[in-house]
């Protein structure tokens, strides 16, 4: 039992020795004061609007040639309604391959955020390494997104640090 309790102590006194220096910093706050990013976040709301409204603009086309398709199909001979049901079915197939071809995966709303976002994150990711190199810091929690962060002391928040090395300080 005492050895155990001495290589207990052991351990925690080794730990104690080699205490980390930990800091936050809400990403949120940083990039709201980076004017560049407010632009590009303003492009992007632009670029998606405008593409979003394209491809509603094919789905309601889409909806049109299908309300007009239920009004006529009693008229229509099968070879009639066979073209219309394809008609509208490659409709709906060219708004799906838009939406797909603006906002899928690897669309290009998000080939635009990568242009645009990347160069900044980078930029601020090099501004908190610096400070953590200068400082001393192992470890750096963004506030902003770990939910599991109760309190943080004021003293260890170098937010404004990071706002102030990339030249946007108050």
């Amino acid at each position: 039992m005492r050895k155990l309790f001495l290589i207990t102590f052991l351990v925690m006194a080794s730990f104690a020795c080699h205490a980390q220096k930990f800091a936050l910093v809400d990403m949120e706050y940083v990039l709201r004061n980076i004017p560049a990013y407010e632009r590009a976040n303003e492009q992007l709301n632009q670029n998606s609007k405008k593409w979003q409204a394209e491809v509603e603009a094919l789905n309601a086309e889409a909806t049109t040639m299908y309300n007009n398709y239920k009004n006529e199909v009693v008229f229509l001979s099968q070879e009639q309604k066979q073209a219309k049901q394809e008609a509208i079915m490659q409709k709906e197939k060219e708004a799906s391959d838009l939406k797909k071809k603006y906002f899928g995966p690897e669309g290009e709303l998000f080939k635009k955020r990568e242009a645009l976002l990347t160069p900044i994150q980078e930029e601020v990711y090099n501004a908190v390494k610096e400070i953590c190199e200068l400082r001393g810091y192992s470890l750096v929690l963004d506030r902003a997104s770990d939910s599991g962060i109760i309190f943080g002391s004021p003293k260890i928040d170098i937010s404004n640090e990071v706002l102030n090395r990339l030249g946007y300080g108050r």
